[in-house]
């Protein structure tokens, strides 16, 4: 298997890679995971994303199963074929196995379905989820995933909707790397406030002021932020 990565400048050492994408190929792959997956690579997320030329199995491999053990966010990318197919389905399996037991988290995204036909197992998803029961009965506490309001309000541009993701997921980045550097222990909270505050995945100029006594870590905050 071929793996394609991006830059380093958000990876940390608890994973190997950053994020994840779980994907149908023949929905997504020339379109919108590209497009997608270029963006993180701008950003210098550290991206697993499989070879198209990979033959694929019934199974997933070991390789695979080790990408997604060494990842820490998931953007599972459901589209019209997605259910229809085994591998997408062993890989939801084992991100839900993860996204339930430890610190990695998932994400959904719906492309080009309703959410509510995923979460109902309707509409033009129907026939794919009913051919592999079985697998859809192990994914247990996936509906909770399905469930989950998605943390990227719903764009008609799909340059703008993927622009949103990927900022968001710097966001959460900056908050993982922030809260395990030992100068800025407390202060994550307040980083993510400011963060949060520049809403950088918008096409406007914001100006944040930081306000407090003297040596209450103003500086360091904005550098911090800066950074």
């Amino acid at each position: 298997m071929a793996i394609t990565s991006s830059s380093t400048l958000y990876h940390h050492n608890n994973f190997e890679y950053d994020v994840f994408l779980s994907f149908r190929g023949e929905d997504t792959r020339k379109n919108f995971i590209g497009h997608l997956y270029y963006a993180l690579k701008q950003k210098g997320i550290h991206t697993y994303k499989d070879d198209e030329k990979i033959k694929k199995g019934e199974r997933i491999g070991d390789e695979l199963i080790r990408a997604i053990e060494e990842s820490k966010f998931y953007i599972i990318v459901f589209s019209k074929s997605y259910a229809s197919s085994s591998w997408c389905l062993d890989e939801l399996v084992k991100i839900m196995e993860c996204h339930n037991t430890t610190e990695h988290t998932a994400y959904p995204v719906f492309y080009d379905v309703e959410p509510t036909e995923v979460r109902k197992q309707s509409g033009v998803v129907k026939e794919a989820f009913a051919k592999h029961m079985k697998r859809t009965m192990l994914l247990g506490n996936g509906g909770r995933l399905l469930n989950k309001q998605p943390i990227w309000p719903e764009y008609r541009d799909e340059a703008k909707f993927i622009q949103n993701i990927v900022e968001q997921l710097s966001l959460k980045l900056h908050s993982i790397n922030f809260s395990v550097d030992e100068n800025l222990v407390g202060m994550e909270t307040r980083i993510n406030d400011v963060l949060s505050s520049l809403r950088t995945g918008f096409d406007e100029v914001r100006m944040i002021g930081i306000k407090g006594i003297g040596g209450g870590g103003k500086t360091t905050l904005a550098r911090a932020v800066f950074d």
